[in-house]
């Protein structure tokens, strides 16, 4: 969506600090022997109290409130009461929500107690990029471009980018136009930035793989080529300086 109106901008703050402040307090609740049901089940609470819907629910019946992700999972993991967390898990966290018809969206990945698997390095490398992707977007500048950097600064970390997962734009629905914010040179991409657009950025930061695939519960993701997957996600308000965070309150870059 475009902000045209002083409204539309409170109302989208509304609804990314709501998502923004569930997946902060999902990521402190979250610990070693609990299940990711159960730490859906408490996301769900929270987003009841601020009355607002799950997006994936909403949008795409998908059987939960939250996707948590976990280990060699890289997206759209179910919460199951047969997942249960243990320290040093690779956890990925994606919390989207509606509130009165406005839409945000945001994710963090992050080790669960001690960094026993030696996950912390994949994980700052995707905060890291995020913020340098962020810090570059604004009026005008090309997707593709964006995408370049991302791919560029993960390939100095020694990782690689996931090519059929991408970033988008949201706001009125959980994916507007441009559909498509990937994290590689999109050579065919020639679409660029637009002062005033929501865009939800996102980093998909692999050890392994370059490409995710579906497994046969017809959501969870993995890599085609095995390992572990890194995401960050933040919505924001493109400018022509620099871009508003809409849901910076989630805490990822402290």
């Amino acid at each position: 969506m475009s902000i045209t109106r002083e409204s539309d901008l409170i109302e989208m703050k509304k609804v990314s600090n709501v998502v923004a402040f569930t997946l902060k307090e999902m990521k402190n609740f979250a610990r070693p022997g609990i299940t990711t049901k159960h730490l859906d089940d408490f996301g769900a609470s929270i987003l009841k109290d601020f009355g607002a819907n799950s997006a994936p629910n909403k949008t795409y019946k998908f059987p939960g409130w939250t996707c948590i992700s976990i280990n060699n999972e890289f997206c759209h993991g179910i919460p199951s009461d047969k997942k249960e967390l243990t320290e040093g898990d690779l956890v990925n966290i994606d919390v989207s929500a509606e509130l009165n018809g406005f839409w945000s969206d945001n994710g963090a990945s992050f080790v669960l107690g001690e960094d026993k698997n030696g996950h912390q390095k994949l994980i700052d490398a995707s905060k890291q990029i995020l913020h340098k992707a962020i810090y570059n977007i604004k009026g005008g500048v090309l997707i593709s471009d964006i995408g370049f950097l991302i791919e560029t600064e993960a390939k100095k970390c020694g990782y690689r980018v996931i090519k059929n997962l991408t970033g988008h734009g949201i706001g009125r629905s959980l994916h507007e136009e441009p559909f498509e914010i990937a994290n590689f040179k999109d050579r065919f991409n020639r679409t660029r930035f637009k002062k005033n657009s929501v865009v939800a950025i996102e980093t998909f930061i692999s050890t392994h793989s370059n490409y995710a695939v579906t497994l046969n519960d017809g959501w969870t993701m993995v890599g085609n080529k095995g390992g572990y997957m890194a995401q960050h996600e933040h919505t924001i308000v493109v400018t022509d300086n620099k871009p508003i965070i809409l849901t910076d309150k989630n805490g990822i870059w402290n």
